[in-house]
């Protein structure tokens, strides 16, 4: 392990940065005698707060991302990946883009009622749900509350069609209600793989599931009848770059289909977060990667430009893309995932004829 300044054991942030909306904010006095790397020293803990949203489904304007609606059990996520790129979505919260955000977790008890709700209302047009748009839906806390399993029973009561995106290998649990979707072409699984190096993961994604459990959990959706792909993100130019070819052979032997990848995304406070945690856990490579970082990002950490944020631009994007592709090839996989159908959808209790009268059966 190269030595950098200490962080914080079992967090991807080193620190806790301000909101950018709150005028004021408080820095705790470190006790000189323990460094946060150290035996005994205090650890943040993990709180979960009760989220009161009136909403199950956000709605996505965004061209770029595949899909227009989503639903998010949970806000903040307990993974702490040191680049998640919705940090920031904690700071319209008063909360910090940093520990805040793996820490202090919004929690939507009421998500099942409110998705029930929503899709039983005549206004809802059936459309693929995303599973989550912003934060992993199969986070730690899921394990204990469910949350996310009594919303896809809702899904699978109605067979609204869902895909989901996740790096835990707690999606295996519920492979019985996507494997029931599946049979009218109304679920898909998207495994995030960044890097097979079990140390680096440790590192960058403290508390998400190893890079061999999520092959492992690709294996089992394969063998439960559920369309699974991987998806090789983010992808960290001069860290994890090197990678895409054996993560998409690794995901191909495990049953995988399709394949996609996303170019690393460091939006407002998370490019801090970023550089803290290279600082600490790869002091040696922080200025390559930042150079490279730059490098497919027009001179700077972050460009929000749709078209080019997912991909980036420039010469080492444009190697980066045709490794993929290659690699792609090379492994069998399909250009774009399953097309996933509303066909199916009824609500329960409604005919045939009132369920399907205005409705595209082709999805």
């Amino acid at each position: 392990m190269e030595s950098g300044p200490p962080g914080v054991r079992g967090r991807g942030a080193a620190s806790n940065p301000a909101s950018r909306f709150v005028r004021l904010a408080y820095a705790e006095d470190p006790d000189p005698q323990v460094g946060p790397e150290e035996e005994g020293a205090p650890l943040p803990k993990t709180l979960y707060l009760r989220d009161d949203t009136r909403s199950a489904i956000a709605r996505n304007d965004s061209p770029d991302v595949g899909f227009e609606a989503s639903v998010n059990p949970y806000r903040g996520c307990e993974h702490g990946c040191a680049y998640c790129y919705a940090r920031p979505t904690h700071e319209y919260f008063g909360l910090s883009a940093g520990l805040d955000f793996e820490t202090r977790i919004l929690v939507k008890e009421d998500a099942p009622d409110l998705l029930r709700k929503e899709l039983s209302s005549p206004r809802w047009k059936p459309q693929v749900l995303s599973m989550s748009g912003v934060t992993d839906p199969y986070q730690p806390v899921e394990r204990r509350l469910g949350i996310t399993r009594r919303c896809l029973e809702v899904l699978a009561e109605f067979r609204n069609p869902v895909g989901i995106v996740t790096k835990s290998a707690l999606v295996t649990r519920d492979l019985d209600l996507l494997a029931t979707l599946a049979r009218h072409r109304a679920a898909a699984v998207h495994v995030s793989v960044t890097t097979l190096d079990r140390a680096l993961a440790r590192d960058l994604e403290p508390r998400a599931a190893s890079p061999a459990s999520r092959l492992e959990a690709v294996e089992a959706a394969a063998k439960a009848g559920v369309p699974v792909g991987v998806m090789v993100a983010p992808v960290i130019p001069g860290l994890t770059d090197h990678e895409i070819p054996s993560i998409l052979e690794a995901a191909a032997r495990a049953g995988a289909r399709f394949a996609g990848y996303i170019m690393l995304r460091l939006p407002g406070a998370v490019s801090g977060v970023f550089e803290g945690w290279l600082a600490s856990r790869r002091p040696n490579m922080k200025e390559k990667v930042l150079n490279r970082i730059r490098s497919v990002r027009d001179g700077r950490l972050n460009d929000p430009r749709f078209g080019s944020r997912m991909r980036g631009e420039g010469p080492y994007a444009d190697l980066i893309e045709s490794l993929f592709e290659k690699a792609r090839r090379k492994a069998g996989f399909s250009e774009e995932g399953p097309d996933l159908s509303t066909a199916a959808f009824r609500r329960p209790g409604e005919s045939q004829g009132t369920l399907f009268g205005d409705l595209d059966s082709s999805g």
